[in-house]
């Protein structure tokens, strides 16, 4: 962040006696609080450090590691001593007098923008280090940041910084959000996007290499076909021979070539019959597979235009989270699993999934379905629970999604588990339900 930025937010910030609360909200990002409507974020993301302020507060994670005791211990509800740019450098230096065990003591934050230094550092009043954002060891950097170490000055730098006014800096702070988000929003959708394709690309792969149905059934017919033929010419086989040209029930010729492995003509008949029995079955488990890959296919195209249409970050990790590293991972999941607060959300993308998480449902879970159309059966586990409205409203929207194309008010059905009798297959009756409405934009 520019130094001329910097400069104007500490002027604003002496505008502040008290600071009501502070705490780490991300893994690189503080939320100083001075009162209810004057809340900012430190950004300290080295070689993307900046302050920003924003209209609505991030989704918090609480973290307990030393840093953030020490930060919470001394600065929640402390005095500000004095605000300012620490060596008129890329420094904010917070000072506050905070009243622990019934005496006053002097305690700093040190925000440093500095590029690779960035850091978040809490001195005492003798510049003792008490906790960091960063631990930096001495065999890396001339500045050893560790607990209980006295802190060096960063080195001063010998030019001068650009000088320039910023007429409103809240406003300024708000466009800085909004700039950072929309740039972040961008790259993560390309991320997010390509991942998705290549999963896409890898399913219609696999589709394309399905054998086709029709010339499976039309070799399992013509193997029954030479069997039969063999059965009907018997009497004209000798058990030596490795191929022979008969007539087929039609009168024509055909050339019958036995199986290399077969004992006897009689072998030779059954071999054909398996190898006919295989080819048929076959087929039939190429069109099972061929519609459960295409439910999962047109699942990541849904899945895609989501995270296109998406409008915020956390709209994007919702519906694409960041993906945990297994040691082994399955080919492809029974089903699409989402978490919203503290509930399991899992969604059906074919006849066989639906069927999968109405199996695993339990009595008291919830069961969703796009009301008199098909659609992805959707089953919200509740661990006995009752369920928040919001949960209940965005396992609708997510049966909507990914059910159907088409933006526009849908109704989806809902109740619990116990009250939906499975009929055939993912064909379900259900009773004692309720109605949601969902727009799809």
């Amino acid at each position: 962040m520019k130094h001329y930025i910097l400069k104007e937010i500490v002027e604003n910030f002496k505008n502040f006696k008290t600071i009501g609360f502070i705490s780490r909200v991300n893994d690189t990002i503080i939320k100083l609080e001075f009162n209810r409507d004057n809340i900012y974020y430190i950004d300290l993301t080295k070689g993307k450090s900046l302050i920003y302020r924003r209209d609505k507060y991030l989704s918090t994670k609480i973290y307990n590691a030393p840093f953030d005791i020490v930060l919470k211990k001394y600065f929640i509800k402390s005095t500000i001593e004095d605000i300012y740019l620490l060596n008129n450098d890329k420094i904010i230096r917070i000072d506050i007098i905070n009243k622990s065990s019934y005496k006053f003591i002097k305690i700093s934050l040190q925000l440093e923008f500095t590029g690779r230094n960035t850091n978040a550092i809490i001195l005492d009043k003798d510049n003792i280090i008490l906790e960091a954002l960063r631990h930096i060891d001495i065999d890396t950097s001339f500045r050893e940041i560790k607990p209980n170490k006295k802190l060096l000055d960063i080195p001063k730098r010998n030019f001068k910084f650009e000088e320039k006014e910023i007429k409103n800096i809240d406003k300024f702070l708000y466009e800085v959000y909004q700039k950072e988000l929309n740039n972040r929003l961008n790259g993560i959708k390309s991320q997010k996007l390509i991942t998705i394709n290549k999963k896409f690309q890898k399913l219609e792969k696999i589709f394309n290499s399905l054998e086709n149905e029709d010339e499976l059934i039309q070799k399992s017919e013509y193997i029954t076909l030479k069997a039969n033929i063999i059965l009907a010419n018997l009497h004209l086989i000798k058990n030596y021979q490795k191929e022979i040209i008969l007539k087929d029930f039609e009168g024509n010729d055909i050339k019958i070539i036995f199986p290399k492995n077969a004992k006897s003509v009689t072998n030779s008949v059954n071999i054909f019959f398996d190898n006919a029995k295989k080819f048929k079955q076959k087929s039939k488990n190429i069109h099972i597979e061929r519609e459960n890959l295409s439910a999962k296919i047109n699942f990541f195209k849904r899945l895609s235009d989501l995270i296109k249409t998406s409008k915020s970050i956390d709209e994007i990790n919702f519906y694409y989270p960041k993906q945990k590293r297994v040691k082994k991972e399955k080919k492809f999941a029974d089903f699409e699993i989402f978490f919203v607060d503290e509930y399991k959300i899992l969604i059906g993308r074919n006849q066989k999934e639906n069927i999968k998480i109405l199996k695993l449902a339990k009595a008291n879970d919830i069961w969703m379905h796009l009301k008199d159309r098909p659609s992805s059966h959707i089953i919200i586990q509740t661990n006995k629970k009752n369920l928040p409205k919001r949960v209940l409203e965005i396992g609708a929207k997510l049966c909507v999604d990914f059910s159907v194309e088409y933006s526009g008010n849908y109704l989806v059905d809902y109740t619990t588990r116990k009250d939906v009798k499975i009929q055939n297959g993912a064909n379900v009756l259900y009773y004692n339900y309720k109605t949601i409405g969902v727009f799809k934009d």
